[in-house]
């Protein structure tokens, strides 16, 4: 698939989305599978610090981050999902988004000081592409929060075996390990990471296993990058 097809499949796909997204976003990250991310974020880039949310969907994590003090700007491919990100934080302060591409971003060099990009990079074209773009934004020694969807999740399951066939997917294969490698080869080192395990998966049981496998269990596995 052309990067101008996956663009605008992209697009079409996540706008028909948007608003089944925007009735479980409030769940998933106060209760469900991502109500972990934001003190995860928290215990690493100091409040009042300038963020890129990356990916931002209808705009619920950045709400969060905004109610904590941070200057938040979200941008997703969705028009749909930023349509409903300013309807939802209509007159709050140090917010702000807008449409745009990973791969493309339009910021300036050194315009933030972290990023948080939630399962984002999976549904991009070339990662590496968009992984160096966030490196462009981020001021030197600035921080970078990514999540990655675990092998096994639904999503993955429900893209792979199409792309067996031979059929146009917009999600790629990039996996945890594979971005461990891609960004500590362009720039950034780990300073924390966490899985955030699958139901029925107790991560305090299986310490015994090597990361690999515990990432392999996990629904997202978190890293907190800076930009050396």
């Amino acid at each position: 698939m052309t990067i101008h097809k996956w663009l605008l499949d992209a697009k079409k796909q996540w706008n028909q989305f948007a608003l089944d997204w925007s009735k479980k976003s409030q769940e998933m990250w106060e209760t469900g599978s991502r109500q972990t991310i934001i003190p995860f974020f928290k215990d690493h880039v100091p409040s009042g610090a300038k963020v890129a949310d990356l990916g931002c969907g209808d705009g619920y994590g950045s709400l969060i981050l905004a109610s904590l003090g941070y200057h938040v700007t979200g941008l997703d491919l969705s028009s749909e999902m930023i349509e409903i990100a300013q309807s939802k934080t209509l007159g709050i302060e140090h917010m702000s988004f807008v449409q745009g591409d990973l791969a493309k971003l339009p910021f300036l060099n050194q315009e933030y000081d972290a990023i948080m990009a939630i399962n984002s990079l999976e549904w991009t074209e070339n990662p590496v592409l968009a992984l160096q773009e966030m490196y462009r934004i981020v001021k030197q020694g600035g921080y970078c929060c990514i999540g990655i969807l675990g092998p096994t999740a639904m999503p993955r399951k429900k893209h792979s075996y199409p792309k067996i066939l031979g059929e146009d997917v917009i999600m790629n294969t990039l996996q945890s390990w594979d971005l461990e490698k891609l960004a500590t080869e362009n720039g950034w080192e780990i300073i924390a990471e966490k899985g955030i395990p699958k139901r029925g998966v107790d991560f305090a049981k299986l310490d015994y296993l090597e990361k690999d496998l515990r990432q392999s269990l996990s629904f997202i596995w978190l890293f907190m990058f800076r930009k050396k």
